[in-house]
């Protein structure tokens, strides 16, 4: 009995998504619990995996957008395991107590009836994709050597088809080539929010620079210690994510958001981390991230960035948040205006560290300098709150002692001042 593989539904009020890749070909074997297909929804992607063991029959393209719900793969269930499918047989014939009995060996063409054999070369390709060589004309030789060692897929004819057809110059001439693809649920649904950002707030941006040289004093003497008793090093991000949360409790405001014609000012602090992932940038969240020590939020921000690696963030994963953190140094950008996260009202932009010449005690030295970019609503937050906040973070990045303290300077309060 066939089996279908249907959209889950990646969350409320999602009603379509975009098959984003096959991960199998069309007539390939498949096991139970196998990713066959990548989705992508406006919030997040994610893989499905094959229900049972069997061979696969794609009723969907590459690009197509579907209906949660819809069928996509049917599945012919075998009648052993996949893995006993794909063994070859060792020999034509099988020995039998009382007889001897001709193996079930599957017919293999003639080399002369597959366009790879026309060239004296065995072709590893799934079915769909032999037919579309066979169709095009492409020679099975150059695509092999397109693909060394690796099973040929139909994605895989299709690009090599795109990237330079057989009949195409190899060398000489310049050679005007343009590709156009469908853009992503998840970009377009990110553009369509850029937009509105752009043109429903009052989007300003604040900057300051931060000396680095004693929050990388910090991290570079006790990186080693720290990992060996919480399993994960110092960075930066936690540094400063803490420091965030301790200068929005000395000013909720950057901390509010508008909601219709209410100003909601959370009374707890729901940090969303940005985060590169394969199909783009994501924002998971860190909630209650106030009560979190140094180590906690460090082991945290570790876990979201491993998950966006795999491509496993989820759609839970980024609900919420109260403020921002995005971290372009990673990139090498010097500086920049990060545009705001909605419907949250400010978001902090860290920057590359650079070594250049700055003035302390009226002597020029050399220290670690960040550009650090403040965006915020100016619906909501005022430019004496916005430039406090950030001088706030300053200080506790630079003396991170501070944060031990609450922001408090530790002389004075060991000093019962």
């Amino acid at each position: 009995m066939s089996i279908e593989i249907k959209v889950p539904s990646p969350g409320e009020s999602i009603t379509q998504v975009q098959l984003a890749k096959w991960l199998v070909a069309d007539g390939e074997q498949v096991e139970k619990d196998q990713e066959v297909v990548e989705i992508d929804s406006d919030k997040a992607s994610f893989p499905v995996a094959a229900p049972e063991d069997g061979t696969i029959s794609l009723k969907a393209a590459e690009g197509d957008t579907i209906a949660v719900g819809a069928v996509i793969a049917v599945i012919e269930p075998s009648s052993g395991s996949v893995t006993a499918a794909r063994k070859p047989a060792s020999a034509s014939l099988v020995q039998n107590p009382d007889k001897t009995v001709k193996a079930d060996v599957p017919d293999v063409p003639k080399a002369a009836e597959s366009p790879a054999g026309r060239e004296g070369l065995s072709l590893h390709a799934s079915p769909l994709a032999k037919k579309i060589i066979e169709e095009k004309g492409v020679k099975a030789v150059d695509i092999s050597n397109a693909f060394p060692g690796k099973k040929i897929t139909r994605s895989d004819v299709e690009d090599f088809i795109r990237g330079r057809r057989p009949d195409a110059p190899s060398s000489g001439g310049s050679l005007r080539k343009e590709e156009r693809k469908k853009l992503t649920t998840l970009r377009l649904k990110l553009a369509e929010r850029l937009v509105a950002v752009k043109n429903q707030t009052a989007m300003l941006t604040t900057f300051n620079e931060i000396n680095m040289t004693a929050a990388l004093k910090l991290k570079n003497t006790y990186s080693e210690v720290f990992k060996k008793k919480y399993g994960v090093g110092i960075g930066l991000m936690s540094i400063f994510s803490k420091a965030v949360t301790i200068a929005l409790q000395d000013f909720p405001q950057v901390n509010s958001m508008i909601d219709g014609d209410e100003l909601v000012s959370p009374g707890y602090v729901d940090i969303g981390i940005a985060v590169s992932a394969p199909r783009g940038l994501v924002v998971p969240v860190i909630r209650n991230a106030e009560s979190m020590s140094l180590a906690e939020l460090e082991i945290k921000i570790k876990e979201y960035a491993v998950k966006a690696r795999e491509g496993k963030i989820t759609i839970d994963d980024m609900k919420g948040g109260t403020f921002t953190i995005t971290n372009g140094g990673v990139f090498g950008s010097l500086m920049s205006t990060p545009i705001l996260n909605p419907p949250q009202s400010a978001i902090l932009g860290m920057h590359k560290i650079m070594d250049r010449p700055i003035a302390v005690d009226r002597q020029v030295v050399i220290a670690s300098m960040m550009y650090v970019a403040l965006s915020y609503d100016h619906r909501v937050i005022d430019g004496r709150e916005s430039v406090s906040f950030l001088i706030k973070v300053k200080e506790l990045v630079e003396d991170p002692l501070k944060m031990l303290t609450m922001g408090e300077d530790p002389v004075t309060l060991l000093l019962d001042l």
